[in-house]
Parts: structure tokens; sequence; C-alpha cells
């Protein structure tokens, strides 16, 4: 018979899973499934990409492989970095992430989002020299509007970073996100005023193609 003092024991002494390992399982599964072929725009980050499900509908001339998992910080990319960039062989990388290290953090210094960010490329970098990598702006959103100030900071920062690499490009999204009045659109947003709806992902569609690698 298992007492309360060894049960507590048991659960303290378990494998603790890590973080987001069944979405990287997923990914392996459906690899291994449909092998995808190399040479496509990889996408990787956080939920803004993972609820972008039909993202091969805005680009048809595109090949894109979606491997961004949602609620996902640079902090999370970079644990999986073999995982999600590695074997996939692209002809581009592009990043949405950092909105959800401030946003689970706010004591998170916005220059530790541009530090981690140059982790992330490093590593991609390292495994893959000459693929151009593209980050894209961590966006403004009405439930995250109190953050605008180190979203701004990060992406000002990103950017500056990113004009001393090669092949590489910074893409705003804010213009498109802002209505007259300076602030979020909220029509472009699902219930939870964060995600973005068909509407949103219109507006991306227009600001990102032109950044995206042809075949």
């Amino acid at each position: 018979m298992i007492t309360a003092s060894l049960a507590w024991f048991v659960m303290q002494t378990a494998p603790v899973e890590a973080p987001f390992a069944k979405d990287i399982a997923a990914f392996q599964a459906a690899d291994r499934k449909s092998p995808p072929k190399p040479g496509q725009i990889l996408l990787i980050g956080s939920s803004s990409f993972t609820r972008w499900t039909d993202v091969g509908s805005y680009f048809p001339d595109r090949h894109i492989l979606n491997r961004a998992f949602g609620g996902s910080t640079l902090v999370d990319v970079i644990r999986y970095v073999d995982q999600v960039v590695t074997p996939y062989r692209p002809s581009q990388v592009v990043i949405y992430c950092g909105e959800n290290d401030l946003a689970g953090d706010t004591k998170l210094p916005a220059y530790k989002v541009t530090e981690r960010f140059v982790t992330l490329f490093k590593l991609i970098r390292n495994r893959y020299p000459k693929v151009p990598v593209a980050y894209v702006s961590m966006k403004p959103s009405v439930s995250r509007w109190s953050l605008r100030a180190k979203f701004t900071a990060g992406n000002r920062w990103i950017a500056e970073y990113l004009a001393g690499q090669p092949a590489t490009a910074y893409i705003d999204v804010w213009p498109v996100m802002l209505n007259a009045r300076g602030l979020p659109k909220p029509e472009i947003f699902v219930g939870d005023n964060l995600h973005m709806n068909a509407q949103g992902y219109a507006l991306w569609k227009p600001v990102l193609e032109p950044f995206l690698v042809r075949f």
C-alpha cells in the first residue's frame, strides 16, 4: 500500500517532462510520416506563427514549413534548435519570437530579449552559415499594449544587430497593425486580444512577402 508520504516522494522524484516536449514529439512524428522536403522556408518561434496554420495559402508560390510552437520563448527555441531547425536544410529561416519572454517575466529587461535572439541567430548560422535569416518584429496587441515600450526597444536592438549581419532581414509589422490613433486594431484579433485572426494575417502577407526567398 502506498502511503501519502511515499506518493509525495514519488511525485517529487519522478522525471519532469521538458517544456514543449509534446510539441517537439508531434513534429518528429509528422516528419517520420511525411519527411519534409529540404529547401523550404522554415518558420520558427511562438504562437503568432503556430496559429498561422494556412500560411501556405497566403504564399502559394513558396514552399513553407511551419515548426513554431505556441507559448514558446526564445529560450525554448534555443533549447530545441536541433529539433526545429537542424534537420530541415531550409532555404530561409523566419523567426517570430520574443513576446513571451517579456510577457512571462515582467522584470526582464528588453535587452535580454536581444541577447537571447543573438544566441539563437548564432546557433542557426553555425548550422547553416549561408542561409538567410529574417526576424518578424514583436507585434503590437491589445492585451499586451502595456509592454509596448519593451517590445519596441527589443525590436529596435534586434533590427540594429541584423543590419550588421549578411543575408538577414528585419520585418516590421507595426505600421499595418495600428489604427489612425496609433493603437492596435481590435478587429484583427481573436477574443483574447492577443492572437490574430485571418484579417491580421492578411495584413501581414504583403509585409512579409518581399522578404521571403523565391525558388
